[in-house]
């Protein structure tokens, strides 16, 4: 087989790929449960990641992570690896952590602090704003210097929360629910803020089926009762489960809220991003075993204790939990077709002393208990999909409505994406050189 047969089979492959998960989105039935392939298989992953993972705008961190210039932390999706800096001016940057001259990943890092972006390589030097400093003279005296900075990665920021995108072109409109999370963001005030815990599980399960477990709590009861200690199971204030009398308890709280003037009304941008503020049972504050304060010192201009919590929602992979003391993100990234890295920050007040405002272990223990319940469901979930024995079931439109929204965001966005890739690739002619 030569060169250009060989080329012609992978690309015939590759598409045949993304044929098949064409036709298996196409066709799955609404509310149900994905086809199996779906779920696991390696092929049918790389379309979900080249589109979605490449494409949409994904939560990467929050700035508090990166006060002062020169802080960076590197996050890797899928074998793209991502730096991410604070610049002179006090913005974020985002780069591809590859250096322009051989390819070198920059920052080996989690993270770190420098003066400038140095390549252990070969020494090619960049600032914080992704220009080519040094190459060394032996580059010849015509290099071009301004033609090799680094690759910029699409960012932005809103409410602290940092989202990338690695989108090659232009990224997908994000503005309004920027502009909404600000607004809901604003009493935290988390850029004085940091991180009190991170921890990071390995879940032996597909992305998906990670994000289809926090979609629902209709295995709450059987599975959470550090969480529900706390936790009321409706989804959002507009659930329809919900009984008169938690409506009456939203109703009492809210009237304290709108009195300190702390957003709470529900707010949606499509299927992909909402942000609604729940209570929590009477009687409790936050998210902790007992339900009393986790940290001593309030986030921000907060007064009042119950704010229960603020629920940010953003596919393709995180959800959050805001509080009157402390802040829980989580990061959804998948490694491979039954692997999916989960990484978990709770943040305090930038001035809380740990041992004296606040006791990390005390402040992670439900959410470590639920994690690694949930990890324990989805990794279970995956080995029964991948039986013979599985075919897609039905969701009940009343308790998992979540995941329904969920799968026909997923579903739609990646037939659209693909759509589009096909579109750039007659244009660009890319089609006519893979196949040689």
């Amino acid at each position: 087989m030569n060169e250009n047969d060989f080329l012609n089979v992978h690309y015939q492959d590759y598409q045949h790929s993304r044929e098949e998960m064409y036709r298996l989105l196409q066709q799955r039935v609404k509310n149900y449960s994905l086809p199996q392939a779906l779920y696991n298989d390696p092929n049918l992953f790389r379309v979900d990641m080249e589109e979605i993972f490449q494409k949409e705008w994904l939560f990467a961190g929050m700035t508090c992570e990166i006060p002062a210039r020169g802080d960076y932390f590197t996050i890797e999706i899928g074998q793209n690896p991502v730096l991410i800096v604070r610049d002179g001016e006090g913005g974020v940057q985002a780069y591809h952590n590859v250096c322009r001259h051989r390819g070198s990943r920059i920052c080996n890092q989690h993270r770190g602090k420098v003066a400038n972006l140095v390549c252990p390589y070969h020494q090619w030097t960049y600032d914080l704003k992704g220009n080519l400093l040094y190459a060394g003279s032996e580059m010849g005296k015509d290099f071009d210097t301004k033609l090799h900075g680094l690759k910029k990665v699409h960012c932005r920021t809103a409410g602290g929360f940092i989202f990338i995108s690695l989108a090659r072109h232009a990224a997908p409109d994000i503005e309004a629910f920027l502009a909404s999370l600000a607004m809901y963001m604003e009493p935290y005030d988390m850029e004085s803020t940091k991180v009190a815990v991170e921890t990071t599980i390995l879940e032996k399960a597909n992305w998906k089926l990670v994000i289809e477990n926090n979609r629902e709590c209709y295995h709450c009861a059987g599975s959470h009762p550090e969480l529900l200690n706390t936790l009321l199971e409706w989804d959002d204030t507009t659930d329809p489960r919900a009984p008169q009398a938690f409506l009456d308890h939203y109703a009492q709280q809210a009237a304290a809220w709108d009195a300190e003037g702390i957003p709470h009304h529900h707010v949606e941008h499509g299927l992909r991003n909402r942000i609604v503020r729940m209570p929590l049972k009477q009687g409790t504050k936050v998210m902790t075993l007992d339900g009393n304060r986790g940290c001593s010192r309030l986030m921000g201009r907060i007064k009042n204790q119950e704010l229960g919590s603020m629920r940010i929602l953003h596919l393709p992979n995180s959800w959050n939990h805001m509080q009157s003391d402390h802040a829980i993100v989580f990061r959804v990234l998948p490694v491979s077709a039954q692997q999916t890295l989960v990484t978990t920050k709770w943040l305090v007040h930038k001035d809380a002393v740990e041992g004296v405002d606040y006791d990390p272990a005390r402040l992670r223990l439900v959410w470590d208990a639920t994690n690694d319940q949930d990890r324990v469901l989805a990794e279970h979930n995956q080995q029964g999909i991948n039986s013979i024995g599985y075919e897609p079931g039905p969701y009940s439109e009343t308790y998992e409505f979540g995941v329904i929204n969920f799968l026909n965001w997923y579903g739609e966005q990646v037939m659209t994406n693909m759509q589009s890739s096909n579109i750039d690739q007659d244009q660009t002619g890319n089609l006519e050189l893979v196949q040689g």
